[in-house]
């Protein structure tokens, strides 16, 4: 073996255990902020120059952790069967999608959280993982007849799913899992419905 193909090994090998790190201490601690970088590089078992060549920041080693959770998800919604996947009915696309994002949500909370609050410019709205999901759920709800303004709905919904709201109706509200899962859907389903909507927006 070459000592490139070596020390690519090594960069790999490294990746994993800083993420397998970082999932561990995120699943442990009450609070994201508890969990440093430091922390992270003790328990990998690196050291922070590593960290840092290989995720940037912080905010970086979230993002790739983030998306390593996320990856099961993500492969149901560009290629798998219903619900999820292309082949479903958009209403019920996004029903599905919406509910694997609260459920995935209550699952990462701490992680979830954590990304959310260092969003760029301080803003969650321009960080790459919300873009993604606001850009999917738009396109989706392009395809239904008659909704007017896909683009500011793909926002609306979102916003019942954001971490900080799930973590408070989850904690301080003791909504249980499968209460909230069925309170979004009924607040997607009104949205969707046809007919009359809000400010004058009118199917047809």
């Amino acid at each position: 073996m070459s000592e490139r193909q070596s020390s690519r090994k090594d960069a790999i090998r490294n990746r994993e255990a800083v993420l397998a790190a970082a999932d561990a201490l995120f699943s442990r601690r009450a609070s994201p902020e508890d969990v440093t970088m430091a922390d992270v590089a003790a328990a990998a078992g690196v050291g922070k120059g590593t960290l840092f060549r290989a995720f940037g920041d912080r905010a970086g080693l979230l993002r790739a952790l983030y998306e390593a959770r996320l990856e099961p998800i993500r492969g149901a919604i560009e290629t798998g069967p219903p619900p999820l996947g292309p082949g479903t009915p958009p209403q019920d696309r996004v029903r599905a999608l919406l509910d694997a994002v609260l459920c995935f949500k209550l699952d990462n909370g701490p992680l979830a959280l954590a990304l959310e609050d260092s969003g760029s410019d301080s803003s969650p709205y321009r960080a790459d993982h919300y873009e993604r999901w606001h850009g999917l759920l738009r396109a989706v709800l392009e395809q239904i007849p008659g909704l007017a303004d896909s683009d500011f709905t793909a926002h609306a919904l979102l916003a019942a799913t954001r971490a900080d709201l799930v973590e408070h109706l989850a904690g301080e509200g003791g909504i249980p899992r499968e209460r909230m899962r069925e309170q979004l859907a009924s607040f997607v389903a009104k949205v969707l419905a046809p007919g009359p909507r809000p400010g004058g927006i009118v199917e047809g």
